[in-house]
């Protein structure tokens, strides 16, 4: 532990430094715990009474009556989207081009893009997510915004310009050359500044040509550090029209495959309808999905089958998909990911230590930022979210009748939406409320 005072903060306290898929014990839990934070780091995290003692000088903020979680982790979201969401009785291709694209190219606008960024990044902070992997926009000026907000905001983001050529509206398409130029253009600017990090985002392979998609292959090869930011498998109908558009493709994965857009820095929304084939090969080259639960309710896209990913080893986390999803908050995915999977075909209950880990590391592992977020272990930043029940609340009433910390766990997945979210932190630093909030 490095010298030097630090704040202390008490509370009870749950992270999971490990895969509880995988590994039994995985959750951390505590009932009268405490967090040490210095210089924005974690210096220790366990029981009051134990790091108390390591840190007798700290000034200690007594948080009890509510829970610390890490900073929430949103591995699938669209910033262009803010305004379209709770649009309800439409499937993927007509919500897609009735609702999200006539709102995406509003984004061509600047003024209009830069006020809409703010909105989201404050979005993020107020639901107490630190860390989302974000659509962009299709422009480079509105694209740009988001990164600037994030910057401002302090908030972890990774996104890119997102990138079409057929298939969408005319004024969302784009010539690869000038996606190479402009994408080339925003990594040199944006990429490892701050908190932020690009990802390489074709939208979803019926709108990239082939052309298109080795742009995206350039990209990734002479940036080895960047993301691969895409969509899979996400409804029945989008599956059958790739076979169309791909006749040669094995499956819809094998489309990515060939111009090397897989692997463990990429990250791929839904996979709602997987064939075998695309679950063993995800497994062996470590690709992630992002399972966004209440965006495949509100489409009629289908169950996703978590089971399946699970036993074939495929790396899983979560994502709110807003606008298709219907808000920001994590620990209501979480809930929703729980009951999905309740009525599933192979319907499973997830324990409150599984859905804690999809919501937060398992987003950093699909990030390549698991040696940096995602739970509370020494020297990872200190970002996390203080949630408390309002007074008088339902859930403040739960927590205290729970029996066990699994209990109160679970109550807080249940229970916890932006009122509960009193504070949010990354590295150290207040990021919600806003200093004029307080």
């Amino acid at each position: 532990m490095a010298p030097g005072h630090g704040e202390l903060f008490r509370a009870t306290i749950f992270h999971t430094p490990a895969n509880p898929f995988r590994v039994e014990g995985a959750l951390r839990a505590y009932a009268d715990g405490a967090l040490f934070v210095q210089h924005g780091r974690v210096s220790a995290c366990g029981d009051y009474a134990h790091v108390r003692v390591l840190a007798p000088d700290a000034p200690c903020a007594d948080l009890r009556g509510g829970v610390l979680l890490p900073g929430l982790v949103d591995a699938h979201v669209h910033f262009p989207q803010v305004r379209i969401t709770g649009h309800l009785g439409l499937s993927l291709f007509d919500w897609l081009h009735q609702v999200a694209l006539p709102e995406e190219a509003r984004l061509a606008d600047v003024a209009y893009a830069t006020v809409l960024a703010r909105q989201f990044v404050r979005a993020l902070a107020e639901s107490g997510t630190t860390t989302a992997l974000a659509f962009g926009a299709h422009f480079i000026g509105a694209t740009a915004a988001l990164f600037d907000a994030a910057a401002v905001a302090g908030l972890r983001v990774v996104s890119g310009l997102c990138l079409s050529d057929r298939f969408l509206r005319p004024d969302l398409l784009g010539a690869p050359e000038d996606a190479y130029r402009a994408s080339t253009e925003l990594i040199r600017t944006y990429h490892g500044r701050r908190r932020l990090a690009y990802a390489v985002t074709p939208r979803f392979a019926l709108s990239t040509s082939e052309a298109m998609l080795e742009v995206c292959q350039s990209l990734v090869r002479e940036h080895r550090t960047v993301r691969v930011h895409s969509h899979l498998n996400e409804s029945q109908a989008e599956v059958e029209e790739l076979r169309r558009a791909f006749p040669w493709a094995l499956d819809s994965l094998s489309v990515y495959e060939r111009y090397g857009l897989t692997g463990p820095r990429a990250v791929y929304a839904h996979n709602v309808w997987p064939a075998e084939r695309e679950l063993d090969q995800m497994a062996a080259d470590r690709t992630t999905v992002a399972h966004c639960p209440c965006s495949n309710m509100a489409l009629g896209s289908g169950i996703f089958p978590l089971g399946r990913h699970v036993a074939a080893g495929v790396h899983c986390a979560l994502g709110t998909d807003v606008g298709a999803g219907i808000g920001f908050g994590m620990l209501k995915e979480a809930l929703q990911a729980y009951l999905l999977q309740r009525v599933g075909p192979h319907g499973r209950a997830l324990t409150p230590a599984e859905l804690l880990y999809l919501a937060t590391r398992a987003g950093a592992e699909a990030l390549g930022l698991e040696h940096e977020v995602g739970d509370f272990a020494f020297g990872k930043a200190a970002d996390f979210v203080y949630v408390r029940p309002q007074p008088g609340s339902v859930f403040e009433s739960v927590i205290r009748r729970a029996e066990g910390l699994d209990a109160v766990l679970a109550a807080v997945i249940a229970h916890a939406r932006e009122d509960s979210i009193h504070e949010v932190r990354v590295e150290g630093t207040i990021v919600h409320p806003p200093p004029h909030d307080t």
